[in-house]
């Protein structure tokens, strides 16, 4: 799956007439979430921009710059996800993503084919929303890693020797 070449105009900062130029693009991926949220309600519009922007960072994880090497299969965009998503929100990754209706993998595939049909995505003859299912477990990828390393185990108070018949 390859992401469209979209900037995000709000994100934008530097030239003083970036703020008063309108991109076109940038307005289309918005228009075309807000029109995939109202046909399919079960992901808040920030799901659909964080999984853009994971195909982008996974993008250029890989080294895919050129258009034709841009394709990204859908296992390399779980774990591209996955390590997008640990780096933009740490420990409160797995509440961010329920919030916005993401509880699983099969979640991700379900926003990226609903980006493909709303020309937000594209999409080689080999990508499927199968890819996408049995990915990881939520709990192993988004709250393991921010578990102690190792278990605390707790030591027993020593007990005070009982004294029996003292009278």
């Amino acid at each position: 799956m390859g992401g469209e070449d979209v900037s995000h105009g709000s994100r934008a900062c530097g030239a003083r007439h970036a703020a008063k130029t309108v991109n076109m693009q940038s307005l289309n991926f918005e228009e075309a979430i807000l029109k995939i949220v109202s046909e399919d309600g079960r992901y808040e519009p920030e799901a659909y921009t964080f999984v853009q922007e994971a195909i982008y960072y996974t993008q250029k994880a890989l080294g895919r710059h050129k258009q034709e090497q841009k394709h990204v299969g859908g296992k390399e965009l779980l774990k591209g996800i996955r390590d997008y998503a640990l780096d933009m929100f740490g420990p409160m990754t797995a509440t961010v993503l329920s919030e916005w209706g993401i509880h699983s993998c099969e979640d991700f595939g379900e926003i990226v084919f609903n980006l493909i049909q709303h020309h937000q995505a594209t999409q080689s003859q080999s990508d499927s929303r199968d890819d996408f299912k049995n990915g990881y477990d939520f709990d192993e990828a988004f709250r393991k890693p921010f578990l102690p390393a190792k278990p605390r185990v707790l030591e027993p108070k020593p007990s005070q020797p009982r004294i029996i018949g003292k009278g």
